[in-house]
């Protein structure tokens, strides 16, 4: 159970697959655009359910709760030592380096 003013992400789909506009590529076409928000509960809730939060910008969102204090998972990717010599070999071409 989410509390009220828990800090959640809601989730709902703005528009179907066969709303989208005629001219986005096919591939678009074929997915239904879907909308993610986070923000903090108005009332008590249960994930699956539908909830409003509120945003940190002040609006007022309906969707389905699907994770209570939601946390980033991106990333820039695994480490690549290249780019580490890339810095190294372009300071020493623009401050001395190679003729």
């Amino acid at each position: 159970m989410a509390k009220k003013g828990d800090f959640v992400m809601v989730y709902d789909v703005v528009l179907p697959p066969s709303e989208r506009a005629p001219q986005a590529p096919e591939d678009t076409r074929a997915c239904p655009l879907e909308m993610r928000v986070r923000g903090f509960l108005t009332e008590d809730s249960e994930i699956g359910q539908q909830a409003t939060i509120e945003t940190l910008t002040g609006r007022v969102v309906t969707g389905k709760l699907v994770e209570v204090a939601p946390t980033y998972s991106h990333s820039f990717g695994k480490h690549v030592p290249e780019i580490f010599v890339i810095g190294k070999q372009l300071r020493s071409m623009l401050f001395g380096g190679g003729k």
